[in-house]
């Protein structure tokens, strides 16, 4: 039986994407701090220029903070239509090279190029040349992740950014996880990394020497997840169909509110913005998440699963305003709200459940 030949995967991702979009659209703004997002009060940060980072500015900032920490800080305004161009430029340039594209978002994917049918020497190669057709076509930069998986791949994206590429291959694998901090792990966040190290785990090295079974008993499904990755493992192949998990929608008020009437109100409309997402889709979840984002950004969720996808907008509304209302009495102001639905059914299912609930 043949060998299975050790997977080729890169990991694509924009440098500043948004805002080096409107940098490269306005000279003017080159070489300065700029933030892509709304500079009144109630604004957030939805990207920053390198420049604005070496200030601290970061994505989902108040914008109130981000000034503060760069007085000489520059609000534009997002752009969607012209960031979703110019990812599809990219992306055509992503299928010169494979059909196994797995975007995640308008500035990042997964390439599978393990069958090469431009016949390049090596993965390594293959990405340079990605990145520089992508500066040559977009004149925008790129860095890129090089490995034999998605977890490997995705960590090495972020060694040489920006513009730059990093390549980990598979003799280098364990050796790499070893000496890199728990917290820079993709798919650890700051509460879980803030257990692991309680538990004495700050690196790679210290995540493997830890059981199968110790880990399942502290982080339950996720512990088998955390063995494996601690040993350079991640089968997970790259999806060029991947479906869809979840569709949201959510809104900062211009003032804090704390009048039911009014935070319905936002509710509601979160809840329409989601609905056409999930009409025009003919995507229709089992799963509703109601979003609370208090005065002092305390976040609180709260989600119900029905037996049946959501397959109507009154339904929406109601599971939504049921879910805002558990939240009740409003003591502190609520400065945003949010819907999405998740958990989608297949479309025969959510066909099936739209046909049954019209005909209820």
């Amino acid at each position: 039986m043949a060998d299975v030949p050790t997977r080729k995967i890169i990991h694509v991702d924009m440098d500043a994407f948004y805002a080096s979009v409107e940098q490269r659209d306005n000279p003017e703004l080159r070489g300065k701090a700029l933030a892509v997002g709304y500079g009144a009060k109630r604004g957030v940060v939805a990207a920053a220029s390198y420049e604005a980072r070496a200030f601290g500015v970061r994505s989902a900032m108040p914008s109130t903070t981000a000034l503060r920490q760069c007085p000489e800080l520059i609000f534009v305004q997002p752009r969607f239509d012209a960031y979703r161009a110019v990812s599809q430029q990219i992306r055509a340039i992503f299928a010169r090279y494979t059909d196994v594209i797995e975007p995640l978002s308008l500035d990042e994917a997964y390439l599978d190029v393990t069958a090469n049918p431009r016949g390049l020497p090596t993965a390594s190669d293959t990405a340079t040349e990605i990145r520089a057709c992508i500066l040559a076509e977009t004149g925008l930069t790129a860095s890129a992740g090089v490995s034999y998986n998605k977890f490997l791949a995705k960590l090495a994206s972020d060694m040489r950014k920006p513009n730059g590429q990093y390549v980990i291959p598979p003799q280098r694998g364990a050796e790499f996880i070893a000496t890199l901090p728990v917290k820079k792990f993709h798919g650890i966040g700051p509460v879980t990394a803030s257990k692991m190290n309680a538990l004495g785990i700050q690196t790679g090295a210290d995540l493997r020497a830890q059981s199968m079974e110790f880990l399942q008993r502290q982080f339950g499904k996720s512990g088998a997840w955390y063995y494996a990755i601690a040993r350079g493992e991640d089968d997970r192949p790259v999806e060029p169909n991947r479906p869809r998990k979840s569709s949201g929608s959510e809104t900062t008020f211009s003032e804090d509110r704390v009048i039911p009437a009014e935070i319905e109100a936002g509710v509601l409309e979160m809840a329409d913005d989601v609905w056409a997402w999930c009409e025009k889709n003919q995507s229709f979840g089992a799963t509703a998440t109601v979003k609370i984002k208090y005065a002092d950004f305390r976040i609180v969720t709260r989600s119900r699963t029905a037996s049946r996808p959501i397959t109507s907008r009154e339904l929406l509304h109601e599971t939504s305003l049921a879910l805002v209302r558990s939240i009740y009495p409003v003591t502190i102001g609520i400065r945003l709200v949010g819907v999405s639905v998740s958990n989608f059914s297949t479309n025969d299912d959510a066909q099936l459940d739209l046909q049954l609930s019209q005909s209820d």
